[in-house]
């Protein structure tokens, strides 16, 4: 057993617990993990600036620190990759743009600052499509990010080289952002953790649309509670962010257990044409219903009503790139790809009374969600309606015979709770006959995003889905407390 590999397979919280207690040196664990990505890394492209001596400075440094008694953070050690939209002071940020391929920031965003303080160490950057514009990770800088349960297939996106990162252990933490499903999709697609977070949990700073409700950031992790450590250090308020919550990140660290009682849970009735889906995904995901009740869920068919959410998604997010890349399209038409155009364009369009009228809607939407939520404490349903498809096909065109209009409408079982404003996440559940993964989406009410996380947990030890690792790789007898 290679026993470099197998530590870069442990849990972040058990990795986070050994490097405290000084059983794993900071420099051991990135060593290991720096090895891990030379070694998958090339065949993937989930890594695509990596900072090696960079790393290990940091890594001694911190060994440094603890041997002399100073305070370890809850992400003390622990190696880092940060979305390639992040900013990042003195290691290229390219957004997926040959535009900004050369880029080099001067300053970090306030993510990078939060995961470096709580002790997280940065090696690298991951890949995302251009602008995270799209749930399929290519663009002209680097090139596709491959599934690595299936190399042929795409990883999903935005923020797919983060869940590839992840899923082959070459980081044990990893952040993402989620418009339209950038943090779920990619985590279904490749049997890893993504969590949306409540909109101004994790405060994004510097940002020419700070008070906008649609975009988040959050973690992605290989269960649950990795999630939570990394979401610990994230969240919590910013003065220059008004939307952000005041809750403390602390009130998310692990551990997860709690007495999770009778929830009432709405199971979508996707057979009835809430939205079309590929037959094997409601196939694998209705047959999770009998873990959650056997968790102590009562579930019930219901779905609540989202009629305009797809004229208010589209609105309000053509709305949001016409404001931060108009400037980019009249100057760079040439060098960014026709969907990102096409939605900076549409978002040009937009009159003063489209944006209010959205606006309008999605206040209504809203209302008859928390009416829902009124009966039931969670909603679960399918991450996506497809499984991960061929890496050369940029977005799905139809579903099970029903044409798609835009390259945003295969993700609707993403970006129809986008709208809604809750927090969700995708937890791994099933695999196709071909061994695709699947993964199940759970919604809770407004603002709880500790329940969310809670009953993920309990739905992930159940079933241990997400220690299925890509093949080639052994997977341990079991890493998850019983």
């Amino acid at each position: 057993m290679n026993a470099g590999r197998e530590l870069c397979f442990l849990p972040a919280t058990e990795l986070a617990r050994r490097l405290r207690a000084r059983d794993l040196s900071a420099r051991e664990v990135m060593l290991a993990h720096l090895e891990r990505i030379e070694a998958v890394n090339p065949a993937l492209n989930a890594i695509v600036t990596l900072v090696p001596e960079r790393a290990l400075e940091a890594a001694a440094m911190a060994d440094e620190r603890l041997v002399h008694g100073a305070a370890a953070g809850p992400l003390h050690g622990l190696p880092i990759a940060h979305k390639d939209l992040v900013s990042t002071a003195g290691i290229r940020t390219t957004s997926g743009s040959p535009i900004f391929a050369d880029l080099v920031p001067d300053v970090d965003d306030l993510l990078v600052e939060r995961a470096r303080a709580a002790g997280a160490l940065l090696l690298g950057k991951t890949n995302t499509p251009e602008f995270g514009a799209g749930s399929q990770t290519f663009n002209e800088v680097f090139g596709p990010t491959r599934n690595p349960y299936d190399p042929t297939r795409t990883c999903g996106g935005s923020s797919g080289g983060a869940a590839v990162a992840l899923a082959c252990g070459m980081v044990p933490i990893a952040d993402g952002s989620d418009l339209g499903g950038s943090l779920r999709n990619p985590a279904s697609f490749c049997n890893v953790v993504g969590f949306r977070p409540s909109p101004g949990r994790v405060p994004s700073w510097p940002s020419p649309t700070a008070n906008q409700m649609l975009s988040v950031d959050g973690p992605v992790g290989r269960t649950v509670e990795d999630a939570a450590l990394l979401l610990s250090a994230l969240a919590g308020p910013d003065a220059r962010v008004p939307i952000s919550l005041s809750d403390s990140g602390s009130a998310f660290a692990p551990p997860l257990d709690a007495d999770l009682g009778e929830p009432a849970v709405a199971w979508a009735p996707i057979a009835d044409g809430v939205m079309p889906f590929d037959p094997r995904v409601p196939a694998i995901v209705d047959r999770a219903r009998s873990t959650f009740e056997a968790l102590g869920c009562r579930t019930e068919e219901a779905f609540p009503d989202l009629h305009d959410a797809r004229e208010v998604f589209l609105t309000l997010r053509a709305h949001m790139y016409a404001t931060d890349l108009s400037g980019l399209l009249r100057d760079h038409r040439d060098q960014m790809k026709a969907t990102v155009v096409w939605n900076v364009e549409e978002g040009m369009r937009l009159t003063p009374l489209d944006i209010d009228r959205a606006e309008l809607l999605r206040t209504e939407l809203v209302a008859r969600v928390d009416a829902f939520f009124g009966r039931f404490d969670f909603l679960v349903m399918p991450v996506s309606q497809v499984p991960p498809f061929d890496v050369e096909i940029e977005f799905p065109t139809e579903i099970d015979g029903v044409v798609m209009p835009t390259y945003l409408d295969w993700m609707e079982s993403c970006w129809c709770i986008t709208v809604t404003g809750l927090p969700a996440i995708s937890v791994p559940w099933g695999f196709t006959d071909d061994g695709l993964p699947v993964g199940v989406q759970i919604v809770g009410r407004r603002g709880d995003d500790l329940a969310v996380l809670r009953l993920a947990r309990a739905f992930e030890r159940t079933t241990q889905v997400g220690d299925r690792r890509p093949p080639g790789e052994e997977p341990l007898i079991s890493r998850r407390a019983p």
